[in-house]
């Protein structure tokens, strides 16, 4: 197996790697460049042919050279998919010699007994300019946050005389001074999760539509079809951001009318487990009551369902494989009673008093996708509607959920 292989499925290596938006190019044992996408090209500066053929050295600045040529047996020699420079500062030089940060990953391979390693390769010219960007703007933020203190204090001290009201203007400066500082902070957190809660799935998106597109024969239909089920995954997902951002954004300006009237229970339920099966992993399944055609509730029917939908897809997130999602509801006098409990991680007992606070997000749940504000919508939204939510949990056991909504005309 050789580079000749490359040249004789060109064709299927071009779908491959043309789509991609990162650079890719693949080298042999010996670091020579086997085959090389258009946007690697574009990114050092090549035209097609330049690179195939070429040592990977033509891409690595001098001064990292002497080095680069160990780290690389020493990868081949674990054989394992992982970001390169881990750490460490990377960069690539040019064909005009000049250099770029790179964000570099790794991914080995062997066909027909000979390895090779494919290298995704984005410039990260931008995000580090962004950076330093930033880091100037709060230094410049810094240097007026001292400013203003220092005058805050000169005003303080010109008040000595009149204690009482010192008292105060000392009061309403600190309070300021920490609401400014925690609406940056939110801010600063927002703008990080919106940023990696979109870039993954739409990642995997991609990825499933470019490989889907390969599958074109019949017998290839299930191959096909798993590809399109994460895509449709990943839509659900994203669809579930937008709309815990657009309920997020309404309760912050007071843009929330409910819209109270009587609808039957049994037609919200179905609707919620309806598009909750979309999202069940393998072996799952949501366990609920199908007797509830003559329960009728009088609340707001969209915010039950996203009440509902939001405390369900946490159990679905938050439980493994082959696992039951139990879904109860209690109709009580002027009183209608929802339970949802997994059997899925729980909830650390030194993080269940914070698990309703916007963002926050449990300790040993921190590697699940996930924004940290589902919750604290769900509960501002249950009190807002006269209701209360509560929870028990036992980590490694589960968690249940219980959200208690009057049902009477206020």
């Amino acid at each position: 197996m050789d580079r000749e292989f490359f040249k004789e499925n060109h064709s299927v290596f071009n779908t491959l790697f043309e789509a991609a938006s990162e650079g890719v190019l693949v080298v042999d044992s010996s670091q020579i460049i086997v085959t090389v996408n258009l946007a690697a090209l574009q990114m050092f500066g090549y035209e097609r042919g330049e690179l195939v053929g070429q040592h990977l050295n033509i891409l690595i600045p001098p001064n990292y050279k002497p080095n680069h040529s160990k780290h690389f047996k020493d990868f081949l020699a674990h054989s394992e998919k992982r970001q390169m420079g881990h750490g460490r500062e990377l960069f690539g030089i040019k064909k005009d010699g000049s250099q770029f940060p790179v964000e570099a990953g790794l991914n080995p391979f062997r066909v027909d007994g000979e390895d090779f390693v494919m290298s995704l390769i984005v410039d990260i010219t931008v995000r580090k300019e962004n950076q330093q960007r930033i880091r100037e703007l709060n230094a410049e933020l810094e240097d007026k946050i001292k400013v203003r203190t220092k005058e805050l204090r000169e005003t303080v001290e010109n008040l000595e005389k009149e204690i009482s009201k010192r008292k105060e203007a000392e009061k309403r400066i600190k309070l300021a001074l920490k609401q400014e500082k925690e609406l940056n902070e939110l801010k600063t957190k927002f703008l990080s999760l919106v940023s990696h809660e979109f870039k993954t799935p739409l990642s995997g998106i991609l990825t499933s539509a470019t490989l889907a597109e390969k599958y074109v024969t019949g017998e290839q239909q299930e191959k096909r079809e798993k590809h399109l089920r994460t895509i449709k995954d990943k839509v659900h997902y994203l669809n579930n951001i937008l709309n815990d951002f657009l309920s997020l954004e309404r309760l912050e300006s007071g843009n929330v009318n409910y819209k109270y009237s009587s609808f039957s229970l049994n037609k919200v339920i179905n609707d919620v487990v309806y598009n909750a099966n979309v999202t069940l992993k393998y072996g799952q399944e949501i366990e609920y009551p199908r007797d509830l055609d003559e329960v009728t509730l009088y609340q707001d029917e969209k915010i039950l369902d996203l009440v509902l939908s939001n405390l369900i897809g946490n159990a679905i997130k938050y439980s493994p494989e082959n696992s039951t999602i139990h879904f109860r509801i209690e109709d009580n006098d002027n009183m209608v009673i929802f339970e949802v409990s997994d059997e899925g991680m729980g909830i650390p007992e030194k993080d269940q008093k914070h698990i309703f606070e916007r963002y926050f997000r449990a300790e040993n749940a921190l590697l699940n996708q996930g924004t940290g504000i589902g919750l604290n919508i769900v509960k501002v939204h249950v009190e807002n509607m006269g209701g209360k939510i509560h929870f028990k949990s036992e980590e490694n056991k589960g968690s249940t959920f219980t959200v208690q909504l009057p049902n009477y005309e206020r």
